[in-house]
């Protein structure tokens, strides 16, 4: 297949003025990446269950859950340096479908369904975006 000389510069180019790959980011980099323009509230004790509809983890350091337009962010009390990018979260136990401070959350591996560990949970940090007046 041949590929015109225009096409292979501008993708040439591109790839040499794109910024650092998110993967080759520190996870507490990627974590400020993703909470950028947003403004930490008062830590809460539980959020609701139901709510969320986003999950992402990062390496060693931290869950992210998006409740709304609202980030929360847990670093775990325990158990934190076991936290990968590519596992599922699997709730051990909530109390009245909150996921709460001292709840423990289950590490399953995303290819093998396998429990290979669990963190446990400590306040969630609120982080929203300013309202512009």
């Amino acid at each position: 297949m041949h590929v015109p000389a225009f096409v292979l510069g501008v993708a040439l180019i591109a790839g040499a003025s794109a910024p650092a790959s998110q993967k080759d980011a520190t996870p507490e980099a990627r974590l400020a990446q993703a909470l950028e323009g947003r403004v930490a509230g008062k830590p809460v004790n539980c959020i609701a269950q139901s709510r969320i509809t986003r999950t992402r983890i990062f390496e060693r350091t931290a869950i992210l859950y998006e409740v709304g337009g609202t980030f929360f962010v847990n670093h775990p009390r325990v158990g934190a340096q076991s936290l990968r990018r590519d596992d599922v979260l699997m709730t051990r136990r909530t109390t009245g479908g909150q996921l709460c401070r001292l709840d423990t959350v289950d590490l399953i591996t995303r290819a093998s369904r396998v429990r290979r560990g669990s963190v446990g949970l400590d306040h969630f940090v609120p982080y929203t975006r300013p309202r512009t007046q």
